[in-house]
């Protein structure tokens, strides 16, 4: 029996998804995140897991994991101490940066500008210099090089990073800087511009070496403490790390590569959110991944999630690829507050948290939440967890109270009102990956996940047009579902900067082939094997004088096949999508890219036994809810007891273990062969 574990740490809870492959059988399990150190609680659902399952940590061959280490440590200024050798007249590169100032005109006066994440102090110049052809114009002198590593070593700087002017197309000069630093500083660990991000821009190449450098010791110490704890308890199977752009790496290759971890943790929702969707026939998808602190959205069409060049964390843009997921500061955990001045109701960003979390966890909260105000309203009844948790209800009132003496208005507005601003606060960010990027939401189903996204999909499905509204199987830890569910990803860049007229077809495939032997080979030393990989490739393209370039996905055939033409064709259609208009300016190729790609788990859904319509068996009990501005009679179903085909009418409540969904009063909601529930207007 093959086991695979999907292991997702979010800031309030760990989730957990054990599989065993040939089956498809599943076993699910939530325990508290534990922030000081989460390897301890990995452990504790590990060993949970493992006990509901009747195997041992052995029988687990591999342990997939998404992680926001490196997410957090850039959003708290936890980065290592980097030192940054850079060519000679380059030394403000960080400084300098992009002169973009967010905001309206008179940012400039009111901007703190962020610190760079390497100081100009621990920034050196070296001698030499390559060309933009790539070809030796001054030669770098060692001499000159190991003083200006003496002088970081003394400065104490935990990480190196190095980047050079032209590195991109020939890094001779930046392998030797790391040779002498493996001399002079063997323990400080060295990231080198055209290794990390071999493509044209110095400012990019150069602040995303940074980043990389400056999370490596952090994620590297949690990847070997986990990595060992992990051995310790007997797991001998393979480590993987999910990436930002929904592939996995190894757990070595992460402490390397780090920076491709950034937007590690929202990715896991995505790549379950395609694997729901495979299985139920459902194409075109927009996630709404809702946590305690936030809310993650994302489109899929036709099964393909949307990718973007860049991943933003904070302040931070490095050039990395990510699934386009987009946050906002939107969950059960956000409070809700009336401020003095303007006497209107706010909600959130701030988030009550894991610790001390909702007033209605008692665990010591006092601020109204919106988990609060879904508990007031009664669409959160009163047992969670099937049971084991139970909400105080008395200490929600009492905190919401508090919002509808502020505002003079009755109870339940109250609470209708929080609920209704944090549902418009998640129906912007859907209309930013989707009416913005030219995608019209009406064709596309909402998909609610996450331990909130259930009571909040129907709802937020009314305000974008998007029907059915999906509450997928186990929706709470649908994230560990895409963990475990995903394949082995890598992928390599070169800098071609060509006007697509004095380009040859030929030039192109040449370059092409050579980077999918390169990347193919890298996959086969992790343990992929050969027949089981598939390269994709792609192309930047921009019309000459642009400063930003689209990029299009190819296949070698096509362009052995149609020429360039065809390329700067399919760049012309998704420019006026984009924007809604072309140019008559010349093409410019910009960059070359191979992805290799491992074999996806083609893991089965399990059916569910089909009923007859009716969900009799699955009643739990009569419920009152306040909805439309009235309180009106409800009913509460288990989830574990509904069959296929059975035909909910809303308003109703649908309890299991890590969510519950709520329908509205005039929707109808009907359950799929695989268990999802999909709903509708009535």
């Amino acid at each position: 029996m093959a086991y695979r574990l999907g292991v997702d740490v979010g800031g309030t809870f760990t989730d957990l998804l054990l599989f065993e492959e040939s089956t498809g059988a599943f076993w699910r399990h939530k325990t508290p995140s534990t922030p000081h150190d989460s390897s301890e609680g990995i452990l504790n659902g590990l060993n949970a897991i493992c006990e509901k399952a009747s195997i041992t940590p052995a029988d687990i061959e591999i342990f997939l994991h998404g992680t926001t280490v490196a997410t957090n440590a850039v959003l708290e200024g936890k980065g290592a101490r980097v030192g940054l050798i850079v060519t000679e007249g380059y030394r403000q590169v960080m400084q300098i940066a992009r002169s973009f100032v967010p905001g309206g005109l008179a940012g400039w006066i009111v901007w703190p500008k962020p610190q760079p994440m390497a100081a100009l102090e621990d920034t050196v110049e070296i001698k030499g210099r390559m060309t933009a052809q790539g070809q030796e114009l001054r030669p770098i002198d060692d001499e000159n090089i190991r003083a200006a590593l003496l002088k970081l070593k003394a400065k104490g700087v935990e990480a190196l990073t190095v980047s050079l002017m032209n590195a991109y197309l020939n890094g001779e000069h930046e392998a030797r800087v790391g040779e002498l630093a493996a001399e002079i500083m063997p323990d400080v660990p060295v990231s080198m511009s055209h290794i990390v991000l071999p493509e044209m821009q110095e400012y990019e190449r150069t602040l995303t070496t940074v980043a990389n450098a400056a999370v490596r010791p952090v994620v590297g110490r949690y990847v070997r403490n986990l990595r060992t704890q992990l051995r310790n308890a007997g797991m001998a199977g393979k480590l993987s790390l999910l990436r930002s752009d929904g592939g996995l790496m190894t757990s070595e290759k992460s402490e390397e590569h780090p920076v491709s971890l950034l937007m590690s943790g929202p990715a896991g929702g995505v790549t379950g959110a395609i694997w729901v969707g495979k299985n139920s026939g459902i194409r075109n998808i927009l996630t709404l991944d809702v946590g305690g602190t936030s809310t993650d959205v994302a489109l899929i069409e036709n099964l393909e999630a949307r990718r973007v060049r860049t991943t933003e964390v904070g302040h931070l843009a490095v050039r990395a690829s990510a699934l386009d997921v987009k946050t906002v500061g939107a969950g059960g955990g956000s409070i809700a507050y009336v401020p003095e001045l303007t006497k209107a109701l706010r909600v959130g960003p701030q988030s009550a948290g894991a610790v001390p979390g909702p007033v209605a966890y008692g665990k010591g909260g006092t601020l109204p939440t919106v988990t609060d105000a879904n508990v007031v309203l009664g669409y959160l009844p009163e047992a969670l967890l099937g049971g084991t948790f139970k909400l105080d209800r008395e200490g929600s009132i009492k905190a919401v109270q508090t919002i509808a003496d502020a505002l003079k208005i009755d109870l339940y507005a109250a609470a209708r009102g929080i609920i209704d601003i944090v549902n418009e606060n998640m129906f912007g960010a859907l209309r930013m990956i989707s009416v913005q990027q030219g995608y019209d939401p009406r064709d596309f189903a909402l998909m609610g996940f996450g331990g909130a996204g259930p009571l909040h999909v129907n709802a937020v499905a009314r305000l974008m047009g998007s029907w059915p509204a999906v509450s997928p199987v186990s929706p709470g830890v649908l994230c560990a579902l895409g963990d475990a569910t995903t394949r082995m990803r890598t992928e390599t860049a070169r800098s071609f900067s060509t006007l697509a007229s004095k380009t040859t077809t030929e030039a192109l495939t040449d370059i092409l082939a050579e980077m999918e032997t390169q990347i193919r080979g890298e996959l086969e030393t992790e343990g992929v094997a050969a027949d089981e990989i598939s390269v994709v490739f792609e192309v930047d393209i921009r019309y000459s004088g642009q400063a930003f370039e689209v990029p299009m996905e190819v296949t070698l055939a096509d362009l052995t096949e149609k020429g360039v033409p065809f390329l700067t064709q399919r760049f012309d259609e998704e420019h006026n999508r984009l924007f809604t208009f072309n140019m008559d300016s010349e093409h410019e190729i910009v960059n070359l890219r191979a992805v290799a790609l491992g074999q996806a788990l083609d893991l089965p859904a399990a059916k569910l036994p089909e009923g007859n319509g009716d969900p009799v068996a699955a009643r739990l009990r009569d419920h009152e809810l306040y909805m439309d501005g009235r309180m009106m009679p409800a009913v509460i179903y288990d989830r574990a007891r509904l069959r296929a085909r059975d035909v909910i009418k809303g308003p109703a409540i649908v309890i299991e273990m890590d969510s519950t969904t709520l329908i509205e009063a005039d929707c109808i909601a009907t359950v799929d062969a695989v268990g999802n529930i999909l709903i509708t207007l009535a």
